[in-house]
């Protein structure tokens, strides 16, 4: 399992993934689920990716390949749209899952998949996309201006009661960051080294891109003092008025 986050906001996107593809007591591994793609002052796309690992990857290695060996291929690399890229991701997906779908099966692992795909092509705006196993999405909205996949459920309370379109980039991050340490904490599944990437509107660059391993400061900050701000929030909430006669 892991866990991704895509925000569409009006500065621009946050994109960031976690790198643990398996998890026990004596087997954790770490792979990146983060891709990034950039010509400098015309687009830059990211995808990240969840669920089985070999479906994902052999779904964008099978479009770098392509564009490597057949340039002209319509592909990520040429897409006149945000919305032709996760077109490209959802048919690459859905080619490799009718490949090895059934083998997958045979063998008890569970054939899905899925990604987020975020960017800006020059002549449009940001745009965030959710790639669905079955190669279909959606689109990013100011009512729904982010996407979770994997293990969301822990790290979406915090998005939901803080992100909006106009929430700025600096609180985002934070928000972000809070995302993750509240899924790690309760799921094992998910771990550090974090991909995080900041793209400002227009830029068409990946220079605000950073990962954070387990060892990170500003990670342990956010951990220690979320864990503080969240005790002291409990402690300074009144009590209901019908537990008057118990102690404090």
């Amino acid at each position: 399992m892991t866990y991704c986050i895509g925000l569409n906001l009006e500065q621009g996107l946050i994109l960031a993934s976690d790198s643990r593809t398996n998890a026990g007591v004596d087997d954790v591994r770490r792979n990146g689920k983060m891709r990034v793609y950039v010509n400098e002052g015309e687009r830059m796309i990211v995808t990240l990716s969840s669920g089985n690992l070999s479906l994902t990857q052999n779904a964008v290695n099978l479009l770098e390949h392509r564009a490597a060996h057949d340039p002209q291929r319509p592909g990520i690399g040429n897409a006149r749209s945000m919305f032709e890229v996760a077109q490209h991701v959802g048919d690459a997906l859905r080619e490799i899952r009718a490949r090895d779908a059934a083998y997958l099966r045979d063998s008890g692992v569970d054939p899905s998949g899925s990604f987020i795909v975020g960017g800006q092509i020059k002549g449009e705006a940001p745009r965030l996309f959710l790639v669905y196993s079955e190669g279909n999405f959606i689109e990013s909205s100011p009512e729904t201006p982010y996407f979770q996949t994997g293990e969301s459920k822990f790290g979406k309370p915090i998005l939901d009661r803080v992100i909006t379109p106009r929430t700025s980039m600096t609180e985002a991050c934070k928000c972000v960051l809070v995302s993750f340490d509240s899924t790690m904490r309760s799921n094992l599944s998910v771990g550090p080294p974090l991909d995080l990437l900041l793209y400002r509107r227009d830029s068409f660059n990946a220079n605000l891109k950073q990962r954070l391993e387990e060892d990170d400061p500003y990670l342990h900050t956010v951990r220690t003092e979320w864990n503080e701000t969240l005790r002291r929030g409990v402690r300074d909430l009144p009590g209901p008025t019908w537990l008057t006669d118990l102690p404090g």
